[in-house]
């Protein structure tokens, strides 16, 4: 049976990325401002510095929404039927939200069932970029399209909607037979990849979002990108010091608030690993490389934490995700693109940090 997809804040590359507590969206999907000279890269009809208009005059930055936002069903009821190869998804390493939709396809075992090509971590003016604008070294992750020939992401915002002003993001979620953007919001994909292509997976059986749960998992996102995913970036790209400040003051609140609740459950929910574990993953286990110092969350680093460093390994160590984690991408991305923040585009070598110790949260259930 197709799932439907509820409301809830929207939390991709292409987000709503306000304060606690203002009432905005968690849109999510990853394209990064203050990049190249002139802003990310935008498709037609865009202007290059559009993302100096997503701050407010306090010195927050507030991401736009995610523009695409079909939904493709098992049953075929939305108009975009599930169907092995039909769609393609468009992604990078290096961004927080497009991960998460890595690994739901991972633990789904959907990587037959929807091709996947990445893109480049640097990403300047243009936006995101293929192999072949060579915006980045020769990467043997980095891929070409095979379905356009494209050279920048841009290109399919442009092939879907031409009058598109916005930021170019990732993830992307394409449809080869009507020839367009389906949706470009991964907190949606992620439980499209969930449920409706079960018929496909290699692991229809893993549920990410269990219906008994949902609603404490939908409490659990609603806090944590508001405060945690998506308060590094209100803090990395505050353009005020009291913008700055009420970000990072939240986040370290939220951090304490976690660690009590790992205290004594091994996951957010309980004994299961579901989306609300893998949505905040993915902003734990790029804070100690990149955020601490490149976005000044620095008054703790994730190690410092006993249960959250613990929990982050755990997550790291099950089965396929370290395959969906590259840590050169992450940090190249990072420190190398966001000139406003990082003008000398200087990647720092370090830290070093031992991904595979054991974690030692057996013993509380899972």
């Amino acid at each position: 049976m197709s799932q439907a997809l509820t409301p809830f804040p929207t939390d991709s590359d292409g987000a709503a990325c306000a304060m606690p507590g203002s009432g905005s969206t968690d849109g999510a999907a990853c394209a990064m401002p203050g990049v190249g000279a002139s802003g990310a890269g935008v498709a037609a009809g865009g202007s290059a510095g559009d993302w100096k208009a997503e701050m407010d005059d306090a010195g927050r930055f507030r991401r736009q929404q995610s523009a695409f936002r079909d939904t493709v069903t098992a049953d075929g009821s939305s108009g975009f039927p599930a169907e092995a190869g039909r769609y393609h998804l468009y992604a990078c390493y290096a961004c927080p939200w497009a991960s998460r939709v890595i690994i739901a396809r991972a633990l789904k075992g959907l990587e037959d069932a929807i091709p996947m090509t990445v893109v480049d971590p640097i990403r300047f003016d243009e936006g995101w970029a293929f192999a072949k604008a060579g915006v980045g070294p020769a990467d043997a992750a980095v891929d070409d399209d095979p379905l356009h020939g494209w050279t920048y992401l841009s290109e399919a915002y442009a092939a879907s909607d031409p009058a598109f002003a916005g930021r170019v993001t990732v993830p992307v979620l394409w449809d080869t037979v009507t020839g367009r953007i389906v949706n470009n919001e991964s907190s949606e994909i992620i439980r499209m990849l969930n449920t409706e292509f079960d018929a496909f997976a290699k692991r229809p059986d893993v549920d990410l979002y269990p219906e008994p749960l949902r609603d404490e998992i939908d409490a659990l996102n609603e806090w944590i990108y508001a405060t945690v995913n998506n308060g590094v970036y209100a803090a990395g790209f505050a353009t005020t010091q009291s913008a700055y400040e009420e970000a990072v003051t939240a986040l370290f609140a939220s951090l304490d608030r976690l660690e009590a609740i790992l205290a004594d459950r091994r996951y957010l929910t309980g004994d299961a690993i579901t989306e609300a574990d893998w949505r905040l993953f993915v902003t734990l286990v790029r804070f100690d490389p990149v955020y601490v110092g490149h976005f000044k969350c620095n008054v703790r680093r994730i190690q410092d934490h006993p249960n959250l460093w613990a929990y982050t390994r755990d997550l790291y160590q099950q089965p396929g995700i370290a395959e969906t984690v590259n840590h050169d991408h992450i940090k190249r991305h990072y420190y190398g693109t966001h000139t406003t923040i990082n003008p000398t585009l200087v990647v720092p070598v370090g830290p070093e940090i031992d991904w595979d110790a054991p974690h030692g949260r057996e013993a509380l259930g899972g």
